[in-house]
């Protein structure tokens, strides 16, 4: 008798982190189904197709970090040592916290203002990770080995990449994964498709 185990990932049909999520799925070569879940439209952007949909999985804290942090744990993505894991940790919270400071400003009403003040912090951010980067390939490891917060890392300097040269069109060939919008349909800037 043999199970056959896949993930089923729900999420808008947006960026953001399931994005991350996708790129481990693929790279564990993990089975799983994907299935977008879209916002009602304007006025109300009615949201009860997932909320309605989440209290029925049994799930206490459905969460993007804890499902990355699963996959990751499997192949052993989560570093070797304790040093290496708190290295993973630290830029895990690290990164999380530039990506909610990033999501809260494409939704703030004033955000033409915020977003040549976000633009002039940027460089400072990148040289942070830069410096923690060093010579090295990967965040974590010297040793080769992705470890999953390269994967967030990545997908996060992606997403800023996306921001800063908006009109870069031929950057944009992402392979398998097509243009969606970062942010929600709400946002004032969300990289919409074409």
């Amino acid at each position: 008798v043999s199970c056959f185990f896949f993930f089923m990932l729900g999420y808008w049909d947006i960026h953001r982190l399931a994005h991350t999520i996708y790129l481990l799925l693929e790279y564990t070569e993990t089975p799983y189904q994907e299935w977008q879940c879209k916002a009602r439209p304007a006025p109300n952007f009615n949201q009860s197709n997932w909320t309605n949909e989440k209290e029925k999985l049994g799930l206490d804290f459905p969460n993007l970090n804890a499902i990355m942090c699963y996959i990751a744990h499997k192949p052993n993505m989560c570093g070797e040592t304790e040093a290496e894991e708190l290295h993973v940790d630290m830029l895990e919270n690290h990164l999380m916290d530039l990506c909610v400071v990033f999501i809260m400003l494409c939704y703030k009403p004033d955000f033409e203002k915020l977003k040549t003040e976000c633009l002039e912090q940027l460089p400072g951010k990148l040289w942070q990770l830069l410096c923690f980067l060093g010579s090295e390939l990967w965040f974590v490891d010297d040793k080769l080995t992705l470890i999953f917060v390269d994967f967030l890392a990545y997908d996060m300097l992606d997403q800023h990449h996306m921001f800063a040269l908006e009109k870069n069109s031929a950057y944009m060939h992402l392979g398998c994964f097509m243009k969606i919008p970062v942010s929600w349909c709400t946002a004032l800037w969300r990289n919409k498709k074409e």
